[in-house]
């Protein structure tokens, strides 16, 4: 209802799990705001981890450990995957390699939205 969202917004990393998909989907229907686009990055899990072992050689995060990041992945196969054909089903899910550089990953996105965007006006 802000002004700095009257254009869109993104929802980065939401929803997790298909409860919180289904009510994200009925908050947006009573606000009278439809969903234009869903993005999923799609990467290879031992991409995933790859990045992490790295991350966590320089960096030393917990969160970066691999034995960790392999059970978030677990986590993530078993409740938010889910949520991908979720949005699917709607027409809204947009998947898009996201595997590469940057910038690549980007334009991959900027054009997955454009195509969106274009075929919701018609």
């Amino acid at each position: 209802a802000q002004d700095d969202v009257k254009n869109g917004f993104i929802l980065d990393g939401y929803p997790r799990n298909l409860a919180q998909a289904d009510a994200l989907d009925h908050l947006l229907a009573k606000i009278g705001q439809p969903l234009d686009a869903v993005v999923k990055l799609d990467v290879p899990n031992e991409v995933i981890i790859g990045r992490c072992e790295i991350r966590f050689a320089a960096e030393h995060r917990k969160d970066d450990d691999p034995a960790v990041v392999r059970d978030r992945l677990k986590v993530y196969a078993e409740q938010t995957a889910p949520v991908a054909e979720f949005f699917a089903r709607r027409g809204k899910l947009q998947v898009v390699d996201g595997v590469g550089e940057l910038n690549e990953v980007t334009e991959r996105v900027k054009r997955a939205l454009a195509s969106e965007t274009a075929a919701a006006n018609g």
